[in-house]
């Protein structure tokens, strides 16, 4: 059964009302004034459930208290333009009062076993499965993803957290022989402290589950800033995860949470006191991230831009490669780092894999995802976006361009855009060059697979890639030294929907960050080699003698 999870708390109204300045109660004003337009109770029904209310939702959780006396913004739903509740940004003062807690936190839990931090996220994971279908609800509603695919995110985070229960009775290190006698080398592994993580709009569940779960088990405080545009879905899960550390009378400061704009990611990235800053998000903000990080010797791990390709051979599945090609392309509305922006098919397969991939797009349907029936294209996620999407469709018209399918705005209320392809006639066409975070996908032929390869490994990002063929060289020649310079490499599957067993994450201008699975857990923890000596002589390492 849901719990109700807890509103706007009473000290928080203290707050905002001691705070009423001329310049706020103009702000709380102009605030008012929309509140007819809100869609709030159109969605009561589960944004309530998860202690969401139509004004002034606070956008941080310091220690336990949801308080926040910055500025207020207006949740927007993509599929209408319209306001769907109103959230109030923490300042950068209550940034450092929720920091100085969240290190008080850390003496307490990095001393908890790990098995035992295994529980608690085994219980973040049951509370997530309690709430799946109104958190799921809330994503597609917020950030414009089908309910499938909004639901499938909060799944995500569940999946993460029975990994991590596994993983918090194997945090292993190795054994190493001593060349010296009576000696006994190994490997230590301690929790680093804090972890930040800055998330994007376009999985605002999922990729804090990643992080969160590996970081609590490696015996990690956190403190998470969503993205400002889906600030609602920050708070009500961190409501969800803040009932457990309750229900476990552990310090609520062991999971901070923060909404915010540029200024609370860039307090996090300069920080010493956040010893790993995971950042998702573009290329460009990532160098910069990192650069600030750097600058303090700080721990990064990002998660970038990828401009992803799916090769199509000429002894390929076709029918299995229309499907694929279609949910790399047009899922999450072209919204995914891994989805698929281009498309290279072996000239002998060209006319036949095109002629059935039109087919296919012509039966999407583009729509409101709570409310049209059989939607499998949601609105793209701000106005912003749709004029990105018309920009990459003229700059592919004067650079060659032709359109296949779509490239038109659908004219109705919200960010709505057909799944478009064009075909290309040259790959280095500098739009092809470049993720335009959208439904486009650039077609072009090939003759050869070295060709193909080096094609997909010409751009500067190296996240995902795939291959549809049905012949093993081909396979294990992708897979080898001379294929994919990609962090994912598939075969016959899309570039998108990658499990959590695996490390997620790419190479080159995507960052090099790993999360998820695999030994991935290793970024969140530092190593220390132990030598220990049990005998009762002194040898030293390479023979060397110091008597």
């Amino acid at each position: 059964m849901q719990k109700q999870l807890p509103s706007t708390s009473h000290k928080l109204k203290q707050l905002i009302a001691s705070a009423t300045t001329k310049k706020n109660q103009q702000r709380f004003f102009t605030t008012s004034l929309i509140n007819n337009k809100r869609t709030y109770q159109e969605y009561e029904s589960f944004l309530k459930p998860l202690g969401l209310v139509e004004e002034n939702n606070a956008g941080a959780c310091i220690n336990g208290e949801w308080v926040a006396s910055g500025k207020t913004i207006e949740s927007i739903n993509p599929s209408n333009n319209q306001p769907i509740a109103s959230v109030t940004f923490p300042t950068l003062k209550e940034y450092e009062e929720g920091i100085k807690q969240l290190k008080k936190a850390e003496i307490e839990w990095k001393n908890k076993s790990a098995p035992y931090r295994g529980e608690i996220v085994r219980q973040i994971g049951v509370a997530l499965r309690e709430n799946i279908e109104t958190l799921g609800k809330l994503v597609s509603l917020e950030m414009g993803k089908i309910l499938p695919e909004g639901i499938g995110e909060v799944q995500e985070f569940v999946d993460i957290c029975d990994f991590a229960l596994g993983l918090s009775r194997s945090l292993n290190g190795q054994v190493i022989p001593s060349e010296r006698k009576e000696h006994m080398m190994y490997e230590m592994w301690n929790p680093l402290g804090s972890v930040g993580i800055i998330t994007a709009f376009n999985f605002p569940v999922a990729v804090y589950g990643w992080n969160l779960a590996i970081a609590l088990v490696c015996g990690n405080c956190s403190v998470w800033k969503g993205a400002p545009s889906t600030s609602l879905t920050t708070i009500a899960t961190g409501k969800i995860i803040q009932q457990v550390l309750k229900d476990n009378k552990l310090n609520p400061a062991i999971c901070t949470i923060l909404t915010g704009d540029r200024d609370i990611g860039e307090a996090i990235a300069k920080d010493k006191r956040v010893e790993l800053v995971s950042f998702t998000g573009s290329t460009k903000v990532g160098k910069e991230v990192r650069n600030l990080v750097n600058d303090r010797w700080g721990n990064c791990l990002l998660e970038l831009g990828g401009n992803n390709a799916i090769i199509i051979s000429n002894d390929a599945d076709i029918d299995l490669a229309v499907r694929g090609v279609l949910f790399a392309c047009v899922g999450t509305a072209g919204q995914r780092c891994t989805t698929t922006r281009r498309l290279f098919v072996h000239e002998d397969k060209y006319d036949e894999f095109l002629t059935k991939l039109k087919k296919g797009y012509s039966a999407i349907k583009v729509g409101d995802p709570l409310k049209e029936a059989g939607v499998l294209s949601g609105p793209l996620h701000t106005k912003q976006a749709v004029t990105s999407y018309k920009n990459a469709i003229q700059q592919a018209k004067e650079q060659g361009g032709k359109v296949l399918f779509g490239g038109n705005t659908i004219n109705r209320e919200g960010n709505f855009v057909e799944p478009t392809i064009i075909e290309m006639q040259d790959p280095n066409a500098p739009i092809v060059q470049v993720e335009t975070f959208v439904p486009i996908v650039y077609v072009m032929k090939f003759n050869d697979l070295g060709e193909a390869i080096k094609l997909n490994n010409s751009v500067e990002q190296g996240l995902s890639s795939s291959l549809f063929t049905s012949d093993p060289y081909k396979m294990f020649t992708w897979l080898g030294p001379n294929g994919s310079d990609c962090g994912i490499v598939n075969i016959n599957i899309p570039t998108n929907g990658a499990e959590i067993g695996g490390a997620f994450g790419g190479n080159k201008a995507t960052g090099g960050g790993r999360e998820s699975g695999s030994d991935s857990w290793k970024q969140y923890m530092r190593r220390s080699t132990v030598t220990l000596n049990y005998g009762k002589d002194l040898p030293l390492a390479q023979g060397i003698k110091f008597d």
